[in-house]
């Protein structure tokens, strides 16, 4: 530093901000952030330490994914009102891509739960859960409804409530208890769509919080209705009462190929 002068050379101010020294060329270049002199025998950028605040709001807008032509303007019309408007705006985007990353992120602790209860379980054992209170987006279906339907319907959902793609989401069926007590195992009422914080709107179906009752299944839904007699021998052994609806889910679609091998998770509020 020439500290008669007070100024920097590009290497030093390029240095001072933890960038390259060509970004500055190029912003130079372009028009967007000037030194203070430029020598006229051998073209040296110098910079002084007050032009430092203004590059490092170009750095921060820069790290916050705003475009070099939304920069541009914005320097030609630089005040506390625009500079407000903008970092309100980016804070908004933050809040949508970190609320994104924690579904992302939730989503990834399922599957990764998903594939340790895999390896470690045991599919013939039948537990009592404790699950939280949730809420869940569902679509009505009944035995006429064909496949075709329920992917529309489905879809129709995912528009409506914004959800993005469904790897960030929980997704399986439900049949009412009633239906299972009277032997009617193929009555499945709805689908289901869980999301990560998900809140609360009109037309969502809240599960109970509390206890459920927890069983796999292993093979075609064939043989289910063999896993729900042993589910309900189980609860009427150990005097337990299961209401509302049975809620299944496929937990390894993503690791097989055979319907033989896949695994439906089960469970069930148990009335308290």
């Amino acid at each position: 530093m020439d500290k008669r002068s007070g100024l920097l050379t590009i290497g030093q101010f390029a240095a001072m901000h933890g960038i390259n020294k060509k970004t500055l060329m190029w912003y130079d270049e372009i028009g967007l952030f000037k030194p203070a002199t430029v020598n006229p025998e051998n073209g040296y950028r110098c910079y002084t330490y007050y032009q430092s605040p203004v590059l490092e709001t170009i750095l921060l807008l820069r790290e916050l994914d705003v475009s070099i032509p939304e920069i541009q303007n914005f320097m030609k019309n630089r005040s506390a009102e625009n500079m407000k408007c903008l970092l309100e705006e980016k804070i908004s985007d933050l809040d949508r891509q970190i609320t994104h990353l924690q579904a992302v992120r939730t989503s990834l602790n399922t599957h990764l739960r998903n594939m340790d209860t895999l390896l470690t379980m045991d599919l013939s054992k039948i537990s009592i859960i404790e699950k939280e209170e949730r809420y869940l987006i569902t679509v009505e279906i009944n035995e006429n409804t064909s496949f075709e339907e329920e992917v529309e319907l489905i879809t129709a959902e995912t528009e409506k409530y914004r959800l993005g793609r469904l790897h960030e989401a929980s997704y399986g069926s439900m049949i009412p208890v009633s239906s299972l007590r009277s032997g009617n195992y193929n009555d499945y009422s709805r689908l289901f769509i869980e999301m990560p914080f998900l809140a609360y709107e009109p037309g969502l179906h809240r599960p109970p919080g509390g206890k459920y009752l927890q069983a796999f299944h292993k093979g075609g839904w064939d043989e289910i209705p063999k896993r729900y007699l042993e589910i309900f021998e189980y609860a009427k052994t150990h005097g337990l009462t299961l209401h509302e609806f049975s809620y299944e889910m496929g937990i390894n679609e993503n690791v097989i190929d055979r319907i033989e091998d896949y695994i439906v998770l089960i469970e069930i509020p148990i009335l308290e």
